[in-house]
């Protein structure tokens, strides 16, 4: 009886908020069925209008459902980030919302519906509409199957474990400008669309479980307990059978984290947790929320990308450093979060760049002299890199700049959906940051910072949005920041200046400044003496042809930019030397194995390389370089070797001019010309030059995963005689070749089109391959490969241009063959998909007119595949010839190391016929950047 009197005024209590706040109100009772991985939820959930709208519909967010199918927004998002684990789930591991019956307040069942595309979200119809400050009650019944947490790290645990996020059925975001809900699917994005709403939730666990959550627990009886909490926006609980949070107050809040390091004692996370409670309060104001939990998951769903990439065993940084990070970014991630109404989607922007920015000042105000790579900076060995001597703050712009230079970098006010993997998680959150600080730097950071501060404390009130941030900071500037906005945060315009028109004098130095792009945005001008700050002058607005005179101050160096407030995209081009043999402003530098961009010295990057074929045995080089780890227009490597079986030199080299098109399809361009000098059999070489031309399309959403890229080349191929080769008339030779090339690729689905047109002196050539690949819902996959070629002309006897069923003989020198001279052997018997495709060695395998094959394989079972080819082939003076094979395929690492076992072909049965392991097929690959595309593919 006691307990009901408490309960109820609890509930008036709410209740009376509920209508302070005018905030929606659910009173739930939740079931945990630990054993069959549910949870049985009965909730009545009061819904306030407070907009001037009458509202007919409601729609619900359910993201739980979201793992309920393959195909829903979740899975094909999974699909197109080649995140496997999730399609080859078994059913039991995925999550749903299921036997759901909602009432009304008169208890007549309501109609409600999932819309066509969005799995996880409910429309909800309602028989009253709800007239503009007014409310209703609906009653909600239904169970939700927790998903694994192998997906997004959200789910049940291996070791029994329960962690929730957005697992509550709860009103979508009413957008109060656009007079509509919110239809934000679970994209795995942390970027729930949730009306703010309070909370009474009674939990019974039905076992003897420890609950953390950010809730307010009221009252706790045996395996129930009830939580209370007002301007929520989600409910995150942990269910633990083995408490792993630990608590830390502060006169401010309460404070709970697993996020754990062994290494550190219990007084410094203490001392640590309550430093950075401190100066988050001081800095962005005290949250109303009287309770956060920061969690392991918490990290690792957004961590600090850079030092959590580090194996631990090589971690150059202290423990307690770390673990200062982690809470500091996540406490920042989740402060933010827990006060701004601010929608998560579409502004993203602002919470990562307030999060980024108050990260920069705390080390730059801690740990000023921290660098990139921490101690490992220390080691003289490693001091003359860029990379190890950058300062900890810097490496944000090198993150951003990555994409730049690759052309793959997005407007920073995008949707959080739209951005690609690299961007959304590190290259734009990044750039958010640079971007306020920016921003503080021009108009002062007292005022900016007030600013941000007015921000906070108005959006923890009211719905708000990118036009309420820049009013804000407007009223509190007397600067014009359009420039901001437009160039910025709305566009992809990168920025770019260079002095030009330079004199000096004693007193005096005078410059245009030329912008290389149309962003005309403020920039620094430096002086700079012994490489020390002597003055510092804004140039508000770069006019064309203006000339810009300074006072000297006895300065040795001028430069644009010199503390990279502008995240500008090319530094290289930022200094003038006033010394008088401005020749040596810039030196070459030699630098032992990759660095990054250092825009004082003229890099050349020189690296041991290892390659090996058959007759030129291992082949041990020096390739020299000036490609730094960021994109640069024009590239060069040249790469002297020498090899261990012929004792002799031999080598490659290229050079290549970049062109990037920022606003056009044509997105990517690449002109250059490469050579190769190796061996093709024991006793000759082959020279190869090869000028070409790659122009790379892509699609308006930089997201979709379709590729088209044209090329066009001369190949010049010199190759000696020998005596070792039957087929040896062909010596010098020149073809030209086109290409096109289209694919669209992600985990479930691959669809490639690729032409080829070659024409040479003797020949002349037209082929298209079609690839096809589809992952089933029962995970079992089909590949297929349809080649076709056919001869225009051909005016030679010579059949070392015959198209080929099983080995081509790779006259264009493209192909990683280690033996590509051998017929028996080994080395024989390595396969390359191409041409035909066929993995058993039949007799007549080529063509001097025409062929044409299929090539099919589907799994069995995980990478055991069964594959099949059949086709057709004809040469002059022939009839055309039905050809066919089938048999194993091992697919242990695809495309770098993989085994094809015939069974059944032309030559009958293989499996039954001596020497059967010379029948076996093989691929491996020595390149390791096949290897990391594998891994990568997913970011780009």
């Amino acid at each position: 009886m006691k307990f009901k009197i408490k309960y109820t005024l609890l509930l008036c209590f709410v209740l009376f908020s509920l209508n302070q706040y005018a905030q929606h109100f659910s009173k739930v009772i939740v079931d945990l069925d630990a054993e069959n991985k549910k949870l049985t939820v009965y909730q009545e959930l009061t819904y306030n209008n407070q907009t001037n709208d009458t509202i007919s519909f409601i729609i619900l967010n359910d993201w739980i459902n979201a793992y309920s199918d393959k195909n829903s927004p979740l899975g094909k998002r999974f699909s197109d980030e080649f995140t496997r684990n999730f399609h080859f789930a078994k059913e039991e591991e995925r999550g749903n919302t299921s036997s759901i019956t909602i009432f009304d307040e008169n208890k007549s069942m309501l109609q409600w519906q999932r819309l066509d595309y969005f799995l996880d979200l409910i429309k909800l119809t309602l028989k009253n509409k709800i007239l503009p400050h007014q409310s209703t009650t609906v009653t909600l019944s239904y169970v939700i199957k927790i998903p694994s947490d192998d997906f997004t790290k959200i789910g049940y645990t291996d070791d029994g474990n329960f962690n929730l996020k957005n697992w509550l059925i709860t009103p979508a975001r009413y957008n109060i400008e656009n007079h509509s809900f919110n239809y934000y699917d679970n994209l795995n994005l942390d970027d729930a669309s949730n009306a703010v709403f309070s909370v009474s939730l009674k939990l019974n666990t039905n076992g003897n479980y420890n609950v953390t959550s950010d809730l307010m627990q009221t009252n706790r009886k045996e395996n129930s307990l009830i939580l209370e909490g007002n301007n929520q926006f989600d409910i995150p609980l942990y269910i633990e059978k083995n408490n792993s949070f630990s608590t830390y107050k502060n006169d401010k809040i309460e404070l709970l984290s697993n996020i754990n390091d062994e290494k550190v004692n219990d007084i410094q996370k203490a001392i640590l947790v309550d430093k950075i409670v401190n100066y988050v309060s001081e800095n962005l104001g005290e949250t109303s929320s009287k309770k956060i939990t920061l969690s392991q998951i918490d990290y690792e769903k957004n961590p600090f990308y850079g030092l959590n990439q580090l194996p631990s065993f090589i971690s150059p940084f202290p423990d307690d450093f770390i673990f200062e990070l982690k809470i500091l970014k996540t406490y920042l991630n989740n402060y933010l979060k827990n006060t701004i109404q601010l929608d998560q989607r579409k502004d993203n922007w602002i919470f990562d760049g307030i999060q980024v920015y108050y990260m920069m000042k705390y080390f730059d105000k801690q740990y000023p002299n921290a660098k990139m790579m921490g101690n490992l900076s220390k080691m003289k060995l490693l001091k003359s890199y860029k990379l190890f001597n950058l300062d900890f703050n810097e490496q944000y712009s090198y993150y951003y700049m990555l994409m730049a230079r690759k052309n793959l970098d997005q407007p920073l006010s995008s949707p959080k959906d739209e951005l690609i993997k690299f961007n959304e998680k590190i290259a734009s959150k990044y750039r958010s940051g640079l971007s306020l600080k920016y921003l503080s730097e021009y108009l002062g950071k007292t005022s900016f910072e007030n600013s941000l501060k007015e921000f906070l404390k108005y959006g923890s009130q009211k719905q708000v949005n990118s036009n309420n941030f820049y009013s804000i900071i407007e009223k509190n500037t007397s600067k014009n920041f359009d420039w901001f906005k437009k160039y910025i945060i709305d566009s992809r315009e990168i920025i770019d200046y260079q002095f030009e028109d330079f004199s000096k004098t004693k007193e005096t130095i005078s410059f245009k400044l030329i912008n290389k792009t149309n962003a005309n945005v403020p920039i620094p001008i430096y002086g700079l003496r012994k490489n020390k700050i002597v003055f510092k002058e804004w140039i508000d607005v770069v006019k064309k042809d203006s000339i810009y005179s300074l006072k000297r101050y006895d300065t040795d160096k001028i430069v644009i930019n010199y503390k990279n407030e502008v995240p500008e995209f090319n530094q290289r081009n930022n200094w003038k030397s006033l010394k008088p043999l401005s020749l040596f402003n810039k030196p070459i530098k030699f630098n032992f194995l990759k660095d990054l961009e250092d825009p004082f010295y003229n890099q050349i990057i020189y690296m041991p390389t290892l390659g090996y074929n058959l007759y030129d045995g291992i082949i041990l080089g020096v390739r020299f370089e000036n490609k730094t780890l960021l994109d640069k227009p024009f590239l060069f490597e040249i790469n002297p070797s020498v090899s261990t079986n012929s004792k002799d030199f031999s080598g490659s080299a290229a050079l290549f001019v970049n062109q990037y098109y920022r606003n056009s399809n044509l997105y990517y361009a690449r002109f250059g010309v490469s050579g190769n000098y190796f061996h093709y059999a024991p006793d000759a070489t082959y020279q190869k030059y090869n000028p070409y031309v790659y122009l790379n399309f892509r699609n308006d959403d930089i997201r979709d995963n379709t590729r088209k890229a044209i090329v066009f080349r001369q190949v010049y191929v010199n190759r000696e005689k020998s005596k070792f080769v039957l087929n040896n008339l062909e010596g010098k030779y020149s073809v030209f070749n086109s290409r096109y090339q289209y694919s669209k690729n992600e985990l479930t689905k691959l669809v490639s089109f690729n032409t080829d047109f070659q024409a040479a002196g003797k020949f002349g050539k037209l082929s298209t391959e079609i690839n096809f690949r589809k992952l089933f819902d029962d995970n079992h996959q089909l590949t297929l490969r349809m080649y076709a070629g056919t001869f225009l002309y051909k005016n030679t006897n010579s059949d070392y241009f015959n198209f080929n069923l099983d080995r081509p003989t790779d006259y264009l020198f493209d192909y990683p063959y280690f033996g590509r001279s051998e017929s028996t052997g080994f080395f024989s018997q390595q396969f390359i998909m191409a041409e035909g495709g066929f993995k058993s060695k039949l007799a007549n395998a080529s063509a001097n007119q025409w062929i044409t094959t299929l090539n099919a394989g589907i799994n069995v079972w995980n990478w055991v595949e069964v594959y099949g080819d059949v086709g057709f082939i004809k040469s002059h003076n022939t009839s055309e010839r039905f050809v066919y094979d089938n048999g194993i395929r091992l697919n242990l690492v695809t495309d770098y190391f993989e085994l094809y076992l015939p069974v059944y072909s032309n030559n009958g049965w293989e499996i039954a016929q001596d020497n059967y392991q010379q029948k076996i097929r093989f691929i491996i690959t020595l390149s390791p950047k096949i290897l990391v595309n594998l891994f990568t593919r997913k970011w780009f």
